[in-house]
C-alpha cells in the first residue's frame, strides 16, 4: 500500500511540472541563389545571352514563350505614380528661366485656364494634407496639375527622404483615401521609357534593348482603367518598374547608352517593338536572376499565363556575372516571419514543395500556439525581405 501512494505521488508530482514549450526564434536563417521572383527574363541571363553575341530577339524569345516581337503603337500616356500615401510635397526647379505653374483640377493638353500659382526658378511649391483632408500650400484644394515650362526645364518633386529630377510630361497631385498620391503623366514611347532603370546602362547593347523592350511590353499591358489605390496605371518601384525619371538618362557618361537603346527599339513616330502573344502586349515580368531556372507565373503565384516558361538560366548562379546573389546567406526576424504568416509568432519552418525550377512553392510556418499556415514561396520571400524563393532553411 505504502508502495502504491509513493507511486501515484509521484506520478501526481510529475504531471504538474508544465510541459517545456519550444523556444520562440529571434531570426531565421537561410541560403539560396538568385535575387528577385525568377519569372519571365532574368536580367543577369541576358547579359550573359548577350555577352555571347545574342540579339534582343533571341534573348527574348528564350525567356518567353510562344511570343512575337514586333512593332505595335506605343504613343499611349501612361500614368505612374510617384510619391504614394503622402502628407506633404514640393516642387522646385533650378532650371534658368524656368516656370513651374500649379492648375485647379486635371488639365489634359493645351489649355486656356490660367494657372492658381506660379513659381520662378527656384521658388519651391510646398503642400501639406491638413486635418481636414485638404491639400493646403500656396493654393489649397484637393486635386491639382503641375506643369514646368522653359529651355529645358527639369522639376525636382521632393517627398520626405526622397528628391527625384522629371524633365517630361506634367504631374498630377490628387486626395486620394486620406493621403496625397503624386503621378506623371508621360508618353510610354520615348519619355517613359528614358526613365527606366532596371539595368545598368553599360550592359552589352542586346541585353539593354531586351530590358527595353520587356519594359514597354510591361507598360503597355497595364494601360486601361486606372488603379484607385493609386490613381495610376503603374507604380514607379519594383511592385510595378523601377521607374527614375530625368535621372537615368542624366547619368554622367552612360545614361546616352541607355537612350539610345529606347531609340533603337523605336521603328518610327509612333510605333516601336513589343513582345506580343495572341496580337496583344504581354504583362513581360522579370527578374534580375534565379536560383539556375526561371519559373512560371502559376508556380510563383497561383495564376497561369501562356508566355512565361521554366528554362535554364545559369547565369544566376555565375559568381562572376551574379557576385552578390549567385549565393547568399540571409536572415529575417521573428516580427516578419509572424507577421508573413499572420500568426502571433513562428516557431518553425516548414519547406513543403519546389517547383521543376527549384524555387519553393510552399512553405509552412508553425505558431507556439499551435496553429499552422501555409504561404507561396514568393509570398513569403517578398514578407519575410529575403532576396529570392530559391531558398533553404538554414541549420
Amino acid at each position: 500500500m505504502r508502495m502504491y501512494k509513493a507511486l501515484l505521488l509521484s506520478l501526481l508530482t510529475f504531471s504538474l511540472i508544465p510541459t517545456a514549450q519550444a523556444e520562440t526564434p529571434q531570426t531565421f536563417s537561410f541560403t539560396g541563389a538568385g535575387y528577385g521572383h525568377g519569372v519571365g527574363m532574368s536580367q543577369m541571363g541576358a547579359r550573359a545571352h548577350a555577352l555571347a553575341g545574342e540579339s534582343a530577339t533571341t534573348i527574348l524569345n528564350y525567356y518567353y514563350k510562344d511570343v512575337v516581337i514586333a512593332p505595335a503603337v506605343d504613343t499611349h500616356t501612361v500614368r505612374v505614380n510617384i510619391g504614394h500615401l503622402l502628407r506633404s510635397v514640393s516642387f522646385v526647379s533650378a532650371t534658368p528661366d524656368s516656370l513651374i505653374q500649379i492648375y485647379a483640377g486635371e488639365v489634359v493638353g493645351p489649355t486656356d485656364i490660367a494657372p492658381l500659382a506660379t513659381f520662378s526658378t527656384r521658388q519651391k511649391a510646398s503642400f501639406r494634407l491638413d486635418a481636414s483632408g485638404v491639400i493646403t500650400g500656396p493654393v489649397s484644394g484637393k486635386s491639382f496639375t503641375i506643369r514646368w515650362t522653359g529651355p529645358n526645364a527639369v522639376i525636382t518633386f521632393s517627398q520626405p527622404g526622397s528628391a527625384v529630377k522629371y524633365r517630361y510630361g506634367q504631374m498630377q497631385m490628387k486626395v486620394v483615401k486620406g493621403a496625397i498620391e503624386v503621378t506623371n503623366s508621360l508618353s510610354i514611347h520615348d519619355e517613359y521609357l528614358w526613365g527606366i532603370s532596371e539595368m545598368s546602362s553599360a550592359w552589352p547593347t542586346a541585353a539593354l534593348e531586351a530590358q527595353v523592350i520587356a519594359s514597354r511590353s510591361y507598360a503597355l499591358s497595364t494601360i486601361g482603367v486606372l488603379k484607385p489605390s493609386c490613381d495610376c496605371h503603374v507604380y514607379s518601384h519594383i511592385a510595378d518598374q523601377n521607374f527614375v525619371g530625368y535621372s537615368k538618362e542624366a547619368e554622367p557618361k552612360i545614361g546616352a547608352l541607355w537612350k539610345a537603346a529606347v531609340t533603337r527599339t523605336n521603328i518610327d513616330s509612333s510605333t516601336s517593338l513589343v513582345i506580343l502573344a495572341n496580337g496583344k502586349p504581354i504583362q513581360a515580368y522579370y527578374s534580375s536572376s534565379s536560383g539556375g531556372a526561371t519559373q512560371t507565373t502559376l508556380d510563383a503565384w497561383g495564376q497561369a499565363t501562356s508566355y512565361t516558361q521554366t528554362v535554364a538560366d545559369p547565369a544566376g548562379l555565375d559568381p562572376k556575372l551574379n557576385p552578390r546573389f549567385a549565393s547568399w546567406k540571409a536572415s529575417s526576424t521573428q516580427q516578419l516571419v509572424a507577421a508573413a504568416f499572420l500568426l502571433p509568432d513562428v516557431i518553425s519552418l516548414e519547406i513543403i514543395s519546389r517547383n521543376s525550377a527549384g524555387a519553393v512553392t510552399y512553405i509552412k510556418g508553425t505558431s507556439s500556439n499551435g496553429s499552422t499556415k501555409l504561404l507561396r514561396g514568393d509570398t513569403f520571400r517578398s514578407r519575410a525581405k529575403i532576396p529570392s524563393p530559391y531558398f533553404q532553411l538554414a541549420q
